[in-house]
């Protein structure tokens, strides 16, 4: 498997996980494969891009994806999940309700952002919300000695900020999954639901979860390392005037 990822325009990771680039919003969706089950954080702006991540998911895996980790509550990142028929999905504490009411707002602000009328509408029309909530953190069980652990590091940019980590294994570094608390493609964007002064607090947690070795993979832009991680901690800090 590890061999077919470029063939389908996916970025190999390390043993069994690899990361594609989506076009448009350059987000990001990571795969995490074990023998039994499989694990993809975020699913894209909408149905349409997620049938087709799906599909290469598949086809790398000759299975379907089993879990579902969203690691925060924007459009370009949570909108495809329903693509993903019979997958357990996760989230932060508080983010079932909010997607539960919120796919209205969803809707629009994909709009807004010059997602297509109709893809939008199909798409939060059958938005799914998070079937578990994770407070603190939870280890999941892949197979084949592969576990993720999903972790609530938040508030930071939004009020439910999930990280994902792929500890070190069979050669292959550590791997944190940062959503949009690291960016790599611009500077990182602070909407009305951002948490600003906590946000640096939120980046500490990522580089004490990953380690000096891990590799970072941003919502959006190229997988950086701790360096990078912690220089725009220190950037944020600044611009918010926070320790």
């Amino acid at each position: 498997m590890d061999a077919a990822w470029e063939e389908f325009g996916w970025e190999r990771l390390g043993h069994g996980v690899g990361r594609r680039r989506l076009p448009v919003w350059d987000a990001s969706v990571v795969l995490v494969a074990g023998t039994d089950g499989a694990l993809l954080c975020d699913t894209g702006s909408s149905l349409r891009e997620a049938v087709e991540v799906r599909g290469q998911a598949e086809s790398l895996l000759g299975r379907r994806v089993t879990h579902i980790a969203l690691s925060h509550p924007h459009f370009d990142h949570v909108l495809g999940t329903a693509a993903f028929a019979g997958a357990q999905v996760y989230g932060a504490a508080g983010l079932t309700d909010l997607l539960r009411r919120g796919a209205d707002e969803l809707h629009a602000d994909a709009v807004r952002h010059g997602l297509a009328e109709h893809d939008a509408a199909e798409s939060a029309d059958v938005l799914v919300a998070p079937h578990h909530e994770v407070c603190g953190s939870w280890a999941l069980d892949l197979g084949g000695g592969r576990e993720v652990v999903l972790v609530n590091v938040g508030p930071g940019h939004s009020g439910h900020d999930l990280a994902v980590l792929v500890p070190a294994a069979s050669g292959s570094p550590a791997i944190v999954c940062c959503g949009d608390l690291v960016e790599e493609s611009g500077e990182p964007q602070a909407g009305p639901d951002a948490f600003p002064a906590r946000w640096p607090a939120a980046l500490d947690r990522l580089l004490a979860l990953g380690g000096e070795d891990a590799l970072y993979v941003p919502g959006h832009g190229a997988v950086v390392d701790a360096a990078f991680v912690r220089a725009q901690r220190d950037d944020l800090a600044a611009r918010f005037g926070v320790s």
